[in-house]
């Protein structure tokens, strides 16, 4: 499936298969976390920084530090999501991330993610580097982009 790549943020789409969900075919609350992180690793791709290249050619990964998670409604089996990815804030050494997940425009959930960027080698925190800041800098999401988004929170 081709992302969709939005001024206001980053859609990756996926469907929900029988793994993904519990006995009675609803997604098991951990798979999220999965098409959470999908998403991620596909909004990278899309602007050029695969994760293989990130760890090879810069010495970095991104590894979660701390994700809060609102759960609205649940998805089920073959329903056909859209994972939604807006970078909050971009710092020297770390990301925060705006996630949601959808099912034909109706909010499912609501994440907030928080990464951290780490050397490969040895994992302890490193800058994120000069070739890759800039870029995260101009997608950060503007205060009035922001406001837009929580508007839409019901």
């Amino acid at each position: 499936m081709a992302p969709e790549i939005r001024t206001e943020g980053f859609s990756w789409p996926t469907r929900v298969y029988w793994e993904d969900t519990d006995a009675g075919g609803v997604v098991y609350h951990a798979q999220y976390l999965a098409f959470l992180e999908r998403a991620r690793t596909e909004w990278l791709r899309a602007h050029g920084y695969g994760q293989e290249l990130l760890r090879i050619e810069h010495d970095l990964v991104f590894a979660v530090r701390a994700m809060t998670l609102d759960f609205r409604l649940p998805a089920r089996l073959d329903d056909a999501l859209q994972v939604g990815v807006v970078l909050r804030e971009c710092r020297r050494a770390s990301l925060v991330i705006a996630q949601t997940i959808e099912r034909d425009g109706v909010r499912l959930l609501d994440a907030e993610v928080r990464v951290a960027a780490l050397a490969a080698g040895d994992f302890k925190p490193k800058a994120i580097p000069p070739t890759l800041y800039p870029m995260l800098k101009q997608l950060q999401s503007t205060p009035a982009e922001r406001r837009h988004d929580e508007s839409n929170v019901e």
